[in-house]
């Protein structure tokens, strides 16, 4: 379908504009100067900005984006605060991408309200899909905000506009006005008008699409105008860009101005990168030495190859030893004298350290807004930055701390974002331990390097082994290719490696949606236990009954209920629904859209009036422990940083589990530190306020903080208040007071995946069971050991000591006998070609049978073969005197294959080991006949 129309707007008629079709690209374009003939989007148009500011005025990051949501406060909307970088709150992403991903799906889907109608925000972003050309091309960035102003437009008649929930529809607006936005913008920064163009440029994404404007001036694009009015439709009448769509009821504003490029055309400098972070660019080119500013020629060269960069697309995965080849090529048109290879050298070390004065930037918001290193999700995009950085920093030799860096922008950035600046401990913390991690991969890795290549005789690796090692190893591809070059081997790297690994990790795996049948047309369940906490019986009316098709048995939907449906981590309610006179079990109960299903096994007529009574014991112990969980997560959360976050969670009867985000073990004492401080919780009996709030308003009031357990899709959201200490979204069974807890008890920590540690604790009654069985076996252990439970750790340790020093005595008098049977053994060897064989079994560790095999060679003319089994594991070790001409690692691997395994050394001494236990005399019978065949040979 021609969306042509769709761009014709009275704004252009009425400001002079006209439509052309750009030469170059054959894009449609708006523009003022009648001079104009190119779109002005490279690789159409080069930048004409550098050197030469566009605005009346030079501006850093603070001041633009202030000018930006001042200019919009005065244009009628209300600024509100940006969202984490972390898309807690999106199933499909890891990394918030863009301002309107702050309100997709729940606004965007008209499920919710906007926090403001119309808005403007100064969004932080991070996209890692071209994290190979950042530094490289002078414009490209990893992290960056995108301000937009963003405008809803409900239909007449929407709930929310007759709720007063989306602002006044007089202020609605779409495509005119936010044309005349944005080109008042740019007219009061003082940009020449007449160097601005309008490129059509239709949008599609995430089930939506629209017609949009980029925005260009000097061959840069500073913003992106969309208007969402198309919903995916497979029989919709409007095709974009190949894909149906229709119409959709609610249009929107999706606009996006990129702060960093408005503050690199105000200033005009070479690169984005000395106009974005100069204070840290300034703190790495003085530890690298490296300083353009002291070389006139470099910093032309690369204020040339700036304006060239945004010609050549270094974006698109193109050799960069190519792209070095055009600039050389165009810069000597311009009157240089250069070849690639020195264009290579003069701008590699500034390229390196653009580089790792981005990623770091970028640290600092991962970090700081949560995000824990590890080989997952959006923690392995946090690891990859910071091994990438820290190579990097070895490559232009900058010896520094990785945090350090990271912290000359924590610095720059505390005004704006001052909770980066408070996180800075755990963010240390992180990149500390980052760092030492990374350092034992790399030792780790260039054996495994080693080996591999070894194995292939000389042949390199491909590109998707080189991302294999990356992935599963940690192993950078540099490295790679420096171990490769030690061993003789040439290692071609991909300029766009770190692109492709991103791909592998940059979008969550979408869950899968199953479909079953409809719910039945009733009221929504109306729940009891949320008006009163302590209903344990209740009466009803049966409003629908359905056979199970599954289980054997009935669902029953009742017009009120006091069962809690499985949900949030928390089991479902047990009990009876009492009919004619019959207790019947609730074994089970579900949420159904809005229903709450009672699984039932004996079927229930529709009409019929019930009496429930829920299992109160069970459900006390569930709802101590739910309370439990909220109470220890902040207690963690307070103990160890702002970085801890729900990751999971399980509640039970007798005990609970929860699972947070920690980049390390956890210890003793810091675990005694969350159970001391949630039992203090405890112990001051803090109300716990449950409360129905409209989401915006608990958002604005709470933050993202809210959703520990996942962001529910309603316009209200039950808010759980511990006084003082922990606000959650919540739809679980909560006491009323802290006190009510008695006991929290933690009794077991694991690290179920990189990067999340898993608390188990109970909590009342369950806790005290806990701790009675813990001096149960305190009081056992101490009536086997015949002592007081306080002598108990001496006693242990007194016990343990002679345990280690008998077995030291056992281990030497084993090693005698051993001797003594092996000297015996060499005197009645078999003789083979003049040569005596001994092949014999002593149960010692492997390392002692290996050092008996090598004592019996003390003589010449010996091969012998010691085999034996320690603590069920098999070992056989061959070793052979300097004058025998016999392969051990030839002989060893007959008698490796016997146990299951294999082995290897060198000719006079290999070694073998397997699973295989039972086989240990067979083995050494192996390597018994193989030395016999390879005497006898």
């Amino acid at each position: 379908m021609d969306l042509s129309d769709e761009y014709r707007l009275r704004f252009f008629d009425e400001h002079g504009f006209s439509r052309k079709q750009c030469p170059s690209c054959e894009s449609w374009f708006w523009t003022q100067d009648p001079d104009t003939e190119l779109c002005g989007d490279p690789p159409c148009t080069e930048y004409s900005f550098i050197g030469s500011p566009i605005t009346d005025e030079s501006f850093d990051l603070s001041e633009m984006r202030e000018r930006f949501l001042a200019f919009h406060d005065a244009e009628g909307h209300e600024r509100v605060r940006p969202q984490p970088t972390v898309a807690r709150w999106r199933d499909d992403i890891y990394l918030n991408i863009a301002s309107i991903a702050n309100y997709q799906p729940h606004v965007t889907s008209g499920n919710v309200p906007p926090p403001a109608n119309p808005l403007a925000v100064s969004q932080p972003c991070i996209r890692l899909n071209d994290v190979d050309s950042v530094g490289r091309s002078g414009r490209h960035l990893t992290m960056f905000e995108m301000m937009g102003h963003h405008c809803f437009n409900y239909p007449d008649g929407h709930e929310f506009i007759r709720q007063g929930k989306a602002g006044d529809p007089d202020d609605f607006y779409f495509k005119e006005r936010t044309v005349n936005l944005c080109h008042g913008l740019l007219e009061s920064l003082g940009v020449d008008t007449d160097t601005v163009t309008y490129k059509e440029n239709p949008w599609a994404g995430g089930g939506n699409a629209g017609p949009a404007f980029e925005v260009l001036t000097h061959g840069l694009e500073v913003s992106t105008l969309v208007f969402m009015q198309y919903e995916a439709d497979p029989e919709g009448p409007i095709e974009v860009k190949g894909d149906p769509y229709a119409e959709m009821p609610l249009t929107i504003v999706d606009t996006g101005y990129g702060l960093e490029r408005f503050v690199w055309a105000s200033q005009g400098t070479p690169t984005i990168y000395e106009s974005v972070f100069p204070q840290t660019v300034d703190v790495l080119t003085e530890h690298a030495g490296v300083d353009p500013r002291e070389d006139p020629a470099t910093a032309d060269i690369l204020a040339e190859h700036a304006k060239l960069s945004c010609m050549l697309e270094v974006d698109t995965g193109a050799k960069l030893g190519h792209l070095r080849e055009q600039v050389a090529d165009r810069l000597n048109e311009r009157g240089f004298d250069i070849g690639p290879e020195e264009l290579a050298e003069r701008l590699a070390p500034l390229e390196r350290i653009y580089a790792i004065a981005d990623h770091t930037r970028c640290l600092a918001f991962m970090l700081g807004d949560g995000i824990v290193p590890s080989n997952v999700r959006a923690g392995y995009l946090a690891r990859l930055l910071i091994r990438k950085s820290l190579r990097l920093m070895d490559e232009v030799a900058i010896d520094v701390p990785l945090y350090d860096v990271i912290e000359t922008h924590l610095d720059e950035l505390r005004e704006d974002y001052d909770h980066l600046w408070r996180a800075r401990d755990s963010i240390q913390s992180m990149i500390e331990t980052e760092a030492d991690k990374f350092d034992r991969t790399l030792e780790r890795g260039r054996r495994l390097v080693r080996r591999e290549l070894e194995a292939k005789a000389g042949n390199g690796l491909s590109t998707d082994r080189l991302v294999e090692l990356y992935d599963s190893h940690g192993m950078p591809p540099e490295i790679v290719a420096d171990v490769a070059e030690e061993a003789g081997v040439a290692i071609d790297l991909p300029d766009d490696f770190y692109r492709r690994v991103n791909q592998r990790h940059a979008d969550a795996d979408a869950a899968e949606i199953e479909t079953g049948p409809e719910p039945p047309d009733l009221p929504e369940t109306d729940r009891l236990y949320y008006d009163e906490a302590t209903t344990r019986d209740f009466n009803a009316t049966v409003l629908w009954v359905g056979e199970d098709p599954v289980d054997e048995g009935y669902g029953v939907i009742l017009d009120q209920t006091g069962f809690y449906p499985e949900g949030g981590g928390q089991p479902a309610d047990e009990g009876f629904l009492f009919a004619r006179e019959e207790a019947i079990p609730v074994e089970d109960v579900q949420e159904w859209d809005g229903l709450v299903v009672h699984q039932v096994p004996e079927e229930i007529k529709v009409g019929e009036s019930v009496r429930g009574q829920v299992d109160w014991g069970r459900r006390q112990a569930l709802t101590r422990n739910h309370t439990a969980t909220h109470i220890i997560g902040a207690a963690a959360r307070s103990v160890l940083g702002d970085h801890v976050w729900q990751s999971g969670a399980q509640k039970g009867t007798e005990r609970s589990r929860l699972d947070i985000t920690h980049y390390q073990r956890l210890t003793e004492e810091e675990i005694r530190e969350i159970e001391t401080l949630a039992n203090l919780i405890v112990l001051e009996g803090r109300p716990v306020e449950k409360t129905w709030v409209d989401r915006v308003t608990a958002e604005q009031n709470h933050g993202f903080r809210l959703y520990q357990g996942g962001v529910p899709d309603e316009e209200d959201i039950r808010v759980v208040r511990i006084s003082e200490f922990d606000v959650q979204a919540c739809g679980g069974t909560h006491v009323g007071s802290t006190g009510e807890l008695g006991l929290v008890k933690i009794f077991g920590t694991e690290r179920v995946q990189d990067g999340v540690e898993r608390i188990e604790y109970a909590a009342g009654l369950a806790a005290l069971t806990q701790v009675q069985q813990r001096e149960d076996l305190l009081h056992d252990a101490a009536d086997a050991f015949e002592v007081p439970i306080e002598d108990l750790p001496s006693t242990a340790n007194r016990f343990f000591d002679e345990w280690k020093h008998y077995k030291k005595e056992a281990e030497q008098l084993r090693g005698e006998l051993a001797s003594h049977r092996l000297a015996e053994q060499l005197a009645e060897a078999e003789a083979v070609a003049g040569v005596r064989l001994v092949a014999t079994r002593v149960d010692l560790a492997l390392d002692d049978v290996v050092s008996a095999a090598g004592d019996l060679v003390d003589e010449d003319d010996v091969v012998a073969i010691v085999g034996g089994v320690d603590d069920g594991k098999a070992g056989i070790a061959v070793a052979t005197s300097s004058n025998v001409d016999v392969d051990a690692s030839d002989v060893v691997n007959a008698g490796g294959q016997a146990l299951g395994g294999g082995g290897g050394g060198s000719p006079n001494m290999a070694r073998a080991g397997g699973p295989q236990a039972e086989n240990t005399d067979e083995a050494i019978e192996a390597a018994r006949e193989r030395a016999r065949e390879l005497l006898e040979t």
